[in-house]
């Protein structure tokens, strides 16, 4: 397998993974161009649009390298916005960002940074994590010097965010490229002893990301304060949250949301989750995880077994048994 084939299938599948976590905030607002691999020597950052907000994260432990997020001024805010549920117009269109919107898009370049390393183990059949992204402003040409550590091997993916072009960089290092390579290999090797056909399609990536373990937890609710406060909030002052007692709770895979459920407890005494809705899944499931399995699913007899035995926190609702 040549090394472009092994960059573009990279730099394709964490493209479109960084793109669906934009899209649970934008759904209709958010298009993938086509990949390409820089030739050796030139330089991904070059010519970037400034005024803009960039996001870079490195990968530590399981593989090196690292991906770079550039959002032009009009994109990032378009994105604040959207997460922040205003639909008029900006007052000024060529305000820096305040506060709020920058802290929105940070939070949406942190989950798309999770994503793209998430889509990164399911390609190499290994854990891969990030350091924390880093995100700053480009004000100037020569802002974005340093942003990213030179790497033999780079790719450039156009991502459209409410009709501005964004920019997704991925740096490789040449031991990646191999390690990516061998991995692959394999991959194509196990297919093929399986039968004549090589599934290329969009189907045939998810089910070669589906063997990966993920990390499945849920968000009882928000809140905000100033940092102030919290340094001196006491012990046993009571915060409330966003949420009522009987809202669905929300479902985050690596850092992404995916979907909604409901709390339960099984055998009286542990928290299980009872999915509600899944983005971009079927029907509703009514089996119900146990907080025990982390972020793998319990086989089909196991979840029917725990949905049986599952009652809501405050016991059972009307018409609605422990069974």
């Amino acid at each position: 397998m040549s090394a472009e084939r092994v960059l573009l299938e990279l730099a394709t599948v964490c493209a479109e993974a960084a793109a669906d976590a934009l899209r649970a905030f934008c759904p209709d607002a958010v298009e993938v161009g086509r990949p390409r691999v820089m030739e050796s020597g030139a330089d991904p950052l070059a010519n970037l649009p400034v005024p803009a907000l960039a996001a870079d994260v490195s990968y530590v432990d399981g593989v090196t390298g690292g991906n770079v997020f550039v959002a032009p001024l009009a994109g990032a805010r378009g994105l604040a916005r959207a997460m922040l549920g205003f639909t008029d117009p900006p007052d000024d269109e060529t305000a820096p960002l305040d506060e709020m919107e920058r802290s929105a898009v940070a939070e949406a370049m942190n989950q798309m940074m999770a994503a793209a390393a998430f889509a990164t183990s399911g390609l190499l059949g290994t854990e891969v994590e990030i350091a924390p992204p880093r995100v700053r402003d480009l004000v100037e040409d020569g802002d974005a010097d340093g942003l990213a550590e030179p790497a033999p091997h780079s790719t450039v993916v156009p991502i459209t965010v409410h009709g501005v072009v964004c920019r997704l960089v991925q740096l490789v290092p040449y031991a990646f490229v191999v390690r990516m390579t061998r991995a692959l290999d394999e991959r194509d090797a196990e297919v093929l002893s399986e039968g004549p056909a090589v599934d290329r399609s969009d189907a045939g990536m998810a089910a070669a990301l589906g063997a990966a373990e993920v990390d499945l937890w849920v968000e009882l609710g928000r809140t905000r304060l100033p940092a102030g406060r919290l340094a001196g909030v006491p012990g046993g002052e009571v915060l409330a949250l966003d949420r009522l007692a009987d809202d669905p709770v929300d479902l985050y895979v690596n850092g992404l949301r995916v979907g909604t459920g409901r709390l339960l407890v099984v055998d009286g005494s542990e928290w299980a989750v009872r999915i509600e809705t899944m983005e971009g899944a079927g029907p509703p499931i009514g089996a119900a995880a146990s907080g025990r399995t982390g972020g793998s699913r319990p086989s089909s007899d196991a979840s029917r077994g725990a949905a049986d035995r599952a009652v809501p926190p405050g016991g059972p609702t009307p018409g609605e048994g422990a069974a």
